[in-house]
């Protein structure tokens, strides 16, 4: 039981990690917000500051704005005898000085929300359920896996919902099933065939529900094997492509159904040393394209966790799947671009330089090959690298100071941008 708990617990804080470092200047890591406060049921903490941004509008022609930001946040934190349950809500103002001085609006706001809750039925039977509620405007903050891969204005929308059940059966053998929700909305609508939406090529719901079967193979690891389903549902109802001259694609044209097969292995190979992995196959098929595709890719998702030192800690990963993408550019047969195979390395380390000055970085790559349409096996590349400095004043109070520096080159005419953020403030937590 205590395994499996501390491995779920592991997962969501490296995931929000890895999450909060690449998602732009907004949500860039402040390791004092949380830490400080864990100890606490209610804890309430804020960030004050001041930046310059590049190319806010990550575009060819850049432009670059001074500005600062506002970012309040509430947590709540209860252990209890068999159950744990948290909450996390933050807001984040964000002004642009360049934007006021074009007469547009200056102001972007993001809206967090994180909830979970842990419970043990008993020593055999243990369930964790979470929600993420995402509204905002930075690629990696709306869709972690960079669909989009250019900041979007509006109030876009993600919410994630995961429910999962652990059993023991015997002393070696347990099970594990999960499923997992997301839904995305845009609020760029409105789109036509020859010049589709966002919200046409990409408001959708995906589902996916997963089996593991575990084996304990020594006190220290654990294999299985597993499966999951997952389906895709776009439901933007709008037309996002030429069929023929007279009728359209419409964004249905790209639902699909995956099938994933997969082994893999939680091992503790020190104390302060975990892997989590899983690799194998993933088969999709579109199964309203006309073309009736379908595609066969590896899949998989690695990490590795190294507590060197108390309060150090260093994280690499791997991934491998299928993604959605903003791109539905039809090739010379006409057909649409359907959906991107991506291959994302992300690594992070956190370092206390004293013991009151603690040093972040983050770093991601994902290679993104496109399936289907005018740009079938080309590829978006994709890079961002986070620098964060910590230093704590008081108890309640640290500076802080940092670089973000994100790139992209893409075959999409009109796609490629690089940006660099840097930024210098003060936060508080109680």
């Amino acid at each position: 039981m205590s395994r499996w708990n501390s491995d779920m617990k592991k997962l969501f804080v490296s995931v929000g990690l890895i999450a909060a470092g690449t998602a732009g200047l907004q949500a860039a890591y402040a390791p004092d917000a949380n830490t400080m406060t864990a100890s606490k049921v209610w804890s309430v903490a804020g960030t004050l500051r001041g930046f310059y941004d590049s190319n806010y509008q990550t575009s060819q022609s850049a432009k670059g704005s001074w500005g600062f930001e506002v970012s309040p946040q509430v947590g709540l934190n209860m252990a209890l005898q068999q159950t744990e349950l948290g909450a996390r809500f933050i807001f984040g103002g964000y002004y642009y000085q360049e934007r006021e001085h074009l007469g547009q609006d200056p102001w972007d706001e993001t809206y967090e929300s994180d909830i979970w809750l842990d419970h043990a039925f008993s020593e055999r039977w243990q369930t964790r359920a979470s929600d993420s509620f995402v509204v905002g405007q930075e690629p990696e903050l709306i869709d972690p896996s960079t669909s989009v891969p250019t900041r979007v204005n509006g109030n876009n929308l993600r919410n994630t919902g995961t429910l999962s059940v652990n059993t023991v059966w015997t002393r070696l053998f347990s099970t594990q099933v999960g499923y997992n929700n997301s839904i995305f909305l845009y609020d760029n609508k409105d789109g036509t065939a020859a010049d589709p939406s966002l919200a046409g090529m990409l408001n959708r719901m995906e589902q996916y529900v997963n089996l593991d079967l575990q084996w304990e193979v020594a006190p220290q690891t654990m294999a299985f094997i597993g499966g999951m389903f997952g389906w895709v549902d776009y439901n933007g109802d709008e037309p996002i492509g030429f069929q023929t001259a007279t009728t359209y694609y419409y964004s249905n044209s790209r639902n699909s159904r995956s099938y994933f097969g997969y082994i893999g292995a939680q091992h503790t190979l020190l104390a302060n040393l975990n892997f989590n992995g899983r690799v194998g196959f993933q088969y999709t098929d579109f199964y309203n394209d006309p073309e009736g595709t379908t595609t066969l890719n590896p899949y998989a998702d690695i990490s590795l966790i190294y507590t060197y030192l108390p309060g150090c800690y260093a994280q690499l990963g791997f991934t491998q799947t299928q993604n959605a993408t903003d791109t539905t550019t039809q090739g010379g047969n006409g057909n649409l671009t359907l959906s991107t195979e991506s291959s994302t390395v992300y690594a992070s380390i956190n370092h206390k330089l004293t013991p009151k000055l603690l040093g972040t970085v983050i770093g991601r790559w994902q290679h993104a090959v496109y399936n289907q349409g005018a740009y079938d096996t080309q590829a978006n590349e994709y890079y961002s690298l986070g620098v964060n400095l910590s230093y704590t004043l008081t108890p309640h109070f640290s500076a802080e100071a940092g670089y973000n520096f994100d790139d992209l080159t893409s075959p999409v005419p009109g796609n490629e941008y690089n940006r660099s953020r840097v930024y210098l403030g003060v936060s508080a937590a109680y």
